[in-house]
């Protein structure tokens, strides 16, 4: 456990429609405190994004937020965050997030969530890094997008040596356990 330091995790700024996806926010966010693990999110206060941070602060952890100076009144920014990055721009507040984090973590969200998750993978795929990736697939709500994977390996798009390495997950009490097997794995490999 003492390899992961930062764990970014990627969300909504809306809660959604099913209550568990804040439950599964919430408990993620009590998880990463427990066991020493800083969050890195995307700054803002509204939404899964504010309740995994604020879920962290309130179990005593650290919460880095980084997000981009146009966003800050919309996303309504965490001020309470231990350490909190305004960029200019998207690009920079995501060479930030990936910079600072040892692995990347995905819970139910919108467009921004899975372009995040998703340019992780395949920065993954081209060989850019090997920080583990987890989707928390509450409700079956990633279940669309990893059965798109699937399709684009049986369409030869995802060809072998270049496949995506994603770790699933049903529950946010599974997300350190993985991370920390992955991070095993690699200290042994």
């Amino acid at each position: 456990m003492n390899h992961i330091t930062r764990i970014c995790v990627y969300c909504g700024s809306g809660p959604g429609r099913n209550p568990a996806y804040a439950e599964a926010a919430e408990i993620l966010g009590g998880e990463l405190a427990r066991n020493g693990i800083g969050l890195v999110y995307g700054g803002g206060s509204l939404g899964l994004m504010g309740i995994v941070a604020r879920s962290v602060l309130a179990a005593g952890g650290h919460v880095t937020g980084i997000i981009p100076q146009f966003l800050s009144e919309r996303e309504q920014m965490l001020r309470d965050a231990q350490e909190l990055i305004v960029t200019e721009s998207m690009h920079e507040r995501k060479r930030h997030m990936f910079e600072k984090a040892d692995a990347f973590v995905a819970l139910p969200g919108g467009l921004g969530t899975l372009e995040e998750t998703v340019e992780m993978m395949t920065w993954a795929q081209l060989g850019q890094h090997r920080k583990p990736i987890v989707l928390v697939n509450i409700e079956k709500f990633w279940d669309p997008l990893i059965s798109l994977l699937d399709h684009m390996r049986e369409q030869g798009f995802i060809r072998r040596g270049l496949d995506v390495d994603v770790e699933v997950v049903d529950s946010s009490y599974d997300v350190i356990p993985r991370i920390s097997s992955r991070f095993e794995k690699r200290i042994t490999a």
